[in-house]
């Protein structure tokens, strides 16, 4: 008896776990959808309208209630309206004192008032607690279950204890509430749904900008240069022999400025002997984008093992191998295998494709879902580590196909160099450097940097007679 009752007891709902009412001004679409995905949580919901009819749009568990009647019934309000309406909320000032308003509205630019829009919010009810939040949560995330990309929601606002019943509500509904401090921090936060790929766009615009200049450089030298002096038309190797080019170069040269300015910082930070000083801000901002421009790398590469992989299926190739096979019949000539040739394509084939292997290893190991499974030392040895046995083995695949043009008098069309040539640059500059960096002697002190060491601190004579005196 007493076994059963205490199963029965077990099952029936705790009281104690009632969520709090939950008014929410708007029936919109994020209105409705925040609605719904609160009463799934547990939240009863009513809304504040101007139309107080039921409509089949409004989640069905809801109720619908003038704005002062609704406002009455919950201590938390979240308003989901735009700026340019908060007009209305000014006769509701007396109802509203002491309540909880949550502020989930965006601009249409970037800081295109003064203030935020929870700043002149507080500004309009000064009697009120405003918070910010769910401005960067779309209507669709929270209908389609909050996906990975939409899980973290920014919460703003001077009352302490209000923001934590905010973020108390984000836990519920699966968000994750990242707290940005005071409401001054509303205008940054309603500026972050308006900014297009901000990390994106240097290694984009960097990308296209090179891109189009080897893809122009490749037109000029093998398709303008053999019409003029060969008689010969060439322009179909813009579908797939020029990009089969450009591809490879700039996977090679992205990869290496990935590691290039970790050369600049460690140089940096050997000249100065301290890591206390800020680095320059060009610098900063090339560190941050260090994984943009990888990824990009890596989609190059792609690229470039696809058109590879197409290029025997070409016409081109197919006539260029049976004029091969055509001249050698009617000389009654075989041509011998070549064995430096043949371990010279093997190589460059094996280098490649280990080089590739080791770039997807990058590429997978930078999505969040593997590094956040990985600790901090697991996360560095591939990155650094292997990026660097990535970097070394791209470089040696695209030196031993390309190598032979160097002393090569017909490689230098109009006395420029080959676009391989040019590829090369950049890696071969920053893995110099970078063994340079890893002897003994250097390493030494670029650690002890690092650690805290300094080579000429400020604080040296000021704090040894602070201690000597204290001593005495």
């Amino acid at each position: 008896m007493n076994k059963n009752s205490s199963n029965t007891m077990a099952l029936a709902p705790n009281a104690s776990n009632k969520r709090e009412t939950v008014c929410i001004f708007g029936t919109g679409d994020f209105g409705r959808a925040l609605g719904h995905k609160m009463i799934q949580s547990g939240y009863p919901v009513v809304y504040g309208s101007r139309s107080t009819q039921i409509s089949n749009l409004i989640p069905k568990d809801a109720e619908v209630l003038g704005h002062a009647e609704a406002a009455q019934k919950a201590a938390i309000i979240i308003i989901a309206i735009q700026r340019q309406h908060y007009n209305f909320l000014t006769p509701l000032a007396e109802v509203l004192r002491g309540k909880v308003l949550v502020d989930i509205s965006n601009n249409l630019k970037l800081n295109q008032y003064p203030e935020s829009n929870a700043e002149h919010l507080a500004q309009l009810l000064p009697g009120s607690k405003i918070v910010k939040a769910f401005n960067t949560v779309s209507a669709w995330a929270l209908q389609s279950g909050t996906l990975d990309a939409s899980r973290q929601v920014f919460v703003c606002g001077d009352d302490v204890e209000a923001k934590q019943m905010v973020m108390n509500i984000v836990r519920a509904l699966g968000l994750t509430p990242l707290d940005k401090g005071s409401l001054l921090a509303a205008q940054e936060i309603e500026n972050y749904p308006l900014q297009l790929f901000p990390m994106w766009k240097f290694p984009i615009f960097l990308s296209l900008g090179l891109t189009a200049f080897f893809f122009l450089y490749c037109v000029v030298l093998d398709i303008i240069y053999t019409y003029i002096y060969e008689k010969k038309d060439f322009s179909f190797f813009i579908a797939i022999t020029i990009p089969n080019r450009v591809c490879p170069v700039m996977a090679l040269i992205l990869l290496a400025l990935v590691y290039l300015p970790g050369i600049f910082a460690a140089i940096i930070q050997l000249y100065r002997g301290t890591k206390y000083r800020r680095f320059p801000d060009w610098l900063d901002k090339w560190m941050l984008c260090r994984k943009q421009l990888g990824l990009i790398a890596l989609a190059f590469a792609s690229l470039h093992a696809v058109f590879t992989l197409v290029t025997p299926l070409r016409a081109f190739a197919s006539w260029r191998t049976g004029k091969r096979i055509i001249s050698q019949a009617l000389n009654n000539k075989t041509e011998p295998l070549d064995h430096t040739n043949a371990w010279l394509s093997d190589s460059y084939l094996a280098l490649g494709i280990l080089g590739f292997f080791f770039f997807v290893l990058l590429g997978i190991t930078s999505l969040p879902s593997v590094s956040n499974n990985v600790n901090w030392r697991e996360f560095r040895f591939v990155q650094s580590k292997l990026g660097y046995l990535a970097l070394i083995l791209c470089t040696a695949h695209t030196l031993v196909y390309g190598g032979k043009w160097f002393l090569s008098p017909s490689a230098y069309k109009w006395y420029l160099p080959n676009i391989y040539i040019l590829s090369l640059i950049v890696p071969c500059a920053v893995l110099v450097v970078k063994f340079v960096l890893i002897f003994p002697c250097i390493d030494k002190r670029l650690t002890q940097i690092r650690q805290g060491w300094e080579r000429n601190p400020k604080y040296s004579k000021q704090s040894n007679y602070i201690i000597n005196k204290s001593a005495v």
